[in-house]
């Protein structure tokens, strides 16, 4: 069982630095192709596509993606909101006002309208309106 996680370990560091690298040139291969001719910007070195994916890194998260998380939140919020109560509901958006002045999007002037916010189950767009009485035909 320690050799297998030596083999693991030993693997994991060898292949991060060149997985890293190889990224790296990328990125400056890309640069030096496009961005000098299209808009006259300086070419870049090696370690300084390195600094740019560093930088982006910073600025901007994971290399992964940022979609992941905001849809893991929005679901759990969403199965949050189905499980209360009509009262825990009600408790919530007017504390939710109360907090954001007004700017919620569950509000009168928010875009799902005072009902629902997650769902169409019963919001004001999507409840089922009866045809006139007076059309039978």
């Amino acid at each position: 069982m320690k050799r297998f996680w030596m083999k693991r370990i030993l693997g994991i560091l060898l292949i991060v630095p060149i997985v890293i690298a190889l990224v790296s040139t990328i990125v400056m291969l890309l640069w030096n192709a496009l961005l000098p001719s299209l808009f006259h910007f300086p070419v870049i070195t090696w370690p300084q596509a390195l600094g740019l994916l560093i930088l982006c890194k910073l600025l901007f998260g994971n290399f992964r993606g940022g979609g992941d998380r905001k849809q893991q939140w929005k679901n759990k919020m969403k199965q949050h909101w189905m499980n209360m109560q009509p009262e825990e509901k009600e408790k919530f958006m007017q504390e939710w006002n109360k907090r954001c002045g007004g700017r919620s999007p569950f509000g009168p002037r928010g875009r799902f309208g005072p009902q629902d916010p997650f769902g169409p189950e019963e919001g004001p767009f999507f409840t089922e309106k009866e045809p006139p009485a007076g059309n039978a035909s």
